[in-house]
C-alpha cells in the first residue's frame, strides 16, 4: 500500500556488525539486481538498501538498485516487466506460464539468454563496478552468473540471492554458484536443498522488509491513534489495496458498515483504515461519503508501519511483504486475493500456522472482522500472539550483515 517511513536505525545500532575493510579506497559498491515485475522485488531491494544505510551509514556502502531486464538487455528481453503486468491481469495466463517454467529446462534457457545478452549486461557491470552482487529476482541468477562466467568476473565478485517469495519459490531462484541464498521459510529452504544448494549456502532469516518495521513493537498504539486522527478506543481493521488500489475495497467497507456501523442507539463497534495506494479517485470517494463508523481513507502512505501498528487486524492480498509485516505487527490476517503462481501457497502458510484466513466475499470478510471485534476478541488476541511469534522484525539487518561480510571474499575486478 505504501512505503515504510523512517525509523529502524535504532534497532540496528546494537551489534551492527563489522564496518567495511579499511584497505579499500572509497565505499564498497553493492549492486542489487531486480526487475519491476510487481512491486515486491523493488520493495525488497529498497529494504536492503535501507538496511545498509541504517547499519553502516551512507559512506560505508554505495548501494545501487538496478533493473537489469528493463535497462540493460536488448529487445525483446527488455519488455519483460510490461509483459508481466499484462499476464498478471489475466491470471490464468500467468499461472500457466509459472507452472510451465518450473522445470529443469528453464535454467538452460536462461543460460542461453545470458550468452545472447552478455555484452549489454557486462556493460552494466562496468558502469556500476560492483564489489558485491545481490539478486532479489527469480530471473536474476542464471543470466548474470552466466555473464560473469563469460567475462572472467566469476570468483572475483561475490554473488548472493535473497529470495523474496514467501511460502514457495520458483526453481530459477536457486543457483549452485551463488555464494549463498537467503530464504524466508522452512519450505523455501527445503526447495533450495532439493535444487542442489549445500546446507552452508542457505541462510534462513525471514523476508527483507522495510527497516521501519524493526522498531514496530516499540510503538504505542494509543499514541499512534492520536497522531493519526483515529478513535482511541474502537478496535480497527486496516484494508490494504496494493500500490494501485486494486480489489473490491468499497464493497468491503460497505459490508463492514452493515455489521459494525452505528445502528439505532448502538455506537459503532469498530473503525476502518483503507490504504488505497495510487487510486486517488477511491480515496476521494470513500472520504466524501457519510459512514456510520470512522473511516480513514489514505492514498500512498510513507508511514505504513504506524497505520498497521495502530490497527487490530488486516485485510490484504497474499503478497509476501505485507504478510511478513503483518506478522511483525501481530495483525490477524484476512487474505482476500492472490497472484496465481507464486502467491497461492502463501495462503496455506497463513492458514496452516493459524494466523489468519482466506476469504474473498466482502460480507463474509466483514462477518469475521465483526466477530473479532465482539465475541471473538479472545480468538483475535490468540491469533495476534501467534503472529508475533512468527514475525521476524530484524530479518533485513540479519541479511544485510551477511551481504556486507561478502566483501571480504571479493577480489579486485576493476582497475
Amino acid at each position: 500500500g505504501g512505503g515504510g517511513g523512517g525509523g529502524g536505525a535504532r534497532a540496528a545500532d546494537k551489534g551492527s556488525g563489522a564496518k567495511p575493510k579499511g584497505g579499500k579506497k572509497g565505499p564498497v559498491r553493492v549492486m542489487i539486481l531486480m526487475s519491476d515485475t510487481g512491486g515486491g522485488h523493488r520493495a525488497s531491494a529498497e529494504a536492503l538498501k535501507g538496511g545498509f544505510e541504517a547499519l553502516y551509514g551512507k559512506k560505508g556502502y554505495e548501494v545501487s538498485v538496478v533493473d537489469l531486464w528493463m535497462n540493460h538487455t536488448p529487445w525483446p528481453y527488455n519488455q519483460l516487466p510490461k509483459s508481466y503486468s499484462f499476464l498478471v491481469k489475466n491470471g490464468w495466463m500467468w499461472a500457466s506460464l509459472y507452472k510451465s517454467t518450473s522445470n529443469m529446462g528453464t535454467p538452460q534457457m536462461l543460460k542461453a539468454i545470458g550468452t545472447q545478452v552478455a555484452r549489454r549486461v557486462h556493460a552494466a557491470f562496468e558502469e556500476y563496478r560492483p564489489d558485491v552482487v545481490v539478486s532479489v529476482h527469480p530471473l536474476m541468477q542464471h543470466v548474470p552468473l552466466r555473464v560473469m562466467h563469460l567475462k572472467g568476473l566469476e570468483g572475483k565478485i561475490p554473488f548472493a540471492t535473497v529470495v523474496t517469495d514467501y511460502a514457495t519459490a520458483h526453481p530459477t531462484w536457486f543457483h549452485k554458484r551463488a555464494n549463498f541464498c537467503c530464504v524466508p521459510t522452512d519450505t523455501v529452504a527445503a526447495e533450495g536443498r532439493q535444487a542442489g544448494l549445500r546446507a552452508d549456502q542457505i541462510r534462513q532469516y525471514g523476508l527483507p522488509i522495510r527497516v521501519a518495521f524493526a522498531d514496530a513493537r516499540k510503538l504505542n498504539k494509543r499514541a499512534l491513534r492520536a497522531r493519526l486522527g483515529m478513535d482511541a478506543r474502537l478496535p480497527a481493521v486496516i484494508i490494504v489495496g496494493g500500490g494501485e488500489g486494486m480489489g473490491p475495497l468499497t464493497q468491503t467497507v460497505e459490508a463492514l458498515e452493515a455489521l459494525i456501523g452505528r445502528s439505532g442507539g448502538r455506537a459503532p463497534l469498530g473503525q476502518v483504515v483503507v490504504i488505497c495506494g495510487r487510486n486517488r479517485r477511491l480515496v476521494d470517494d470513500l472520504s466524501s461519503r457519510e459512514w456510520r463508523m470512522p473511516v480513514h481513507a489514505q492514498g500512498f502512505v510513507s508511514n505504513m508501519v504506524e497505520w498497521m501498528c495502530a490497527c487490530d487486524c488486516i485485510v490484504t492480498k497474499a503478497g509476501p511483504g505485507t504478510i511478513a509485516e503483518s506478522l511483525i505487527c501481530g495483525l490477524p490476517l484476512i487474505l482476500n486475493n492472490y497472484i496465481p503462481g507464486q502467491e497461492f501457497d502463501n495462503i496455506a502458510q497463513v492458514t496452516d500456522n493459524k494466523v489468519g484466513i482466506f476469504e474473498t466475499d466482502p460480507p463474509k470478510i466483514a462477518a469475521k472482522v465483526a466477530h473479532w471485534f465482539g465475541p471473538g476478541k479472545a480468538e483475535r488476541e490468540d491469533i495476534s500472539k501467534r503472529a508475533r511469534e512468527l514475525g521476524k522484525p530484524h530479518a533485513t539487518f540479519d541479511i544485510v550483515r551477511d551481504l556486507a561480510a561478502l566483501e571480504a571474499k571479493a577480489v579486485p575486478a576493476w582497475s
